[in-house]
């Protein structure tokens, strides 16, 4: 059985969920090319989530992990450096937690 498949503009196919004011403002974003501003957008949602919340840990690797993809994506890493680059972050993280694990022993 062949189906056959009509392409669908992005703008029928999101307005279901799109208020009026997105919906206005998205023929715009389709214009944008390229992640730099999502890029800093997150690093400034992540900044101010730490900032707020520091001992939300969940939050804070569910932010860098989504921050390394999103760089992934925008040097269109190979696997190979997508890996490196996790883990680095991964060492981040458990170095990040050693610390925060000795200032509540500390304290």
């Amino acid at each position: 059985m062949t189906v056959s498949r009509t392409p669908v503009s992005a703008t029928r196919f999101y307005e279901g969920v799109l208020n009026d004011a997105e919906q206005s403002d998205f023929p715009s974003a389709l214009e944008i090319a390229g992640l730099d501003e999502e890029l800093a957008l997150l690093r400034l949602r992540l900044r101010t989530a730490l900032a707020e919340r520091p001992e939300d840990l969940p939050l804070m690797f569910k932010g860098v992990e989504l921050l390394v993809r999103l760089v992934a994506a925008r040097y269109r890493l190979s696997k190979g450096d997508q890996g490196d680059l996790a883990e680095t972050f991964a060492g981040f993280r458990t170095e990040l937690l050693k610390g925060l694990l000795r200032e509540e022993s500390d304290g």
